[in-house]
């Protein structure tokens, strides 16, 4: 069953979220992009503690898509380190993983 992923991928805006769920979707990469506003991160970076309010984007995908995925997520996100993690999917209805398949073509 290794062969869905859920991706996890933190934006700064609506603008940002919608442009990369559009491009993913929209070319077959991935099958849904739930986009979930709220919530607030808190991090280090260059030295500082820094907190920002983002969006979640929560991707679902094949593994083997993952590469690609990837890239187009850094080629239209404005951080110069952009969350990007993904996980195997366990197990799940297969309806929803024929749909999955369905929706994201062989590469």
């Amino acid at each position: 069953m290794g062969e869905y992923i859920v991706i996890l991928c933190t934006v700064p805006s609506n603008e940002t979220g919608t442009t990369i769920s559009d491009s993913l979707v929209g070319d077959g990469f991935a099958a849904c992009v739930n986009m979930i506003p709220g919530l607030i991160s808190t991090y280090r970076w260059k030295g500082e503690i820094c907190r920002d309010g983002e969006l979640l984007l929560v991707i679902k995908s094949r593994k083997e898509l993952f590469s690609e995925i990837c890239a187009r997520i850094v080629s239209l996100h404005p951080y110069e380190v952009p969350e990007i993690l993904s996980f195997e999917i366990s197990s799940g209805s297969e309806q929803y993983l024929n749909w999955i398949s369905e929706s994201t073509p062989s590469s």
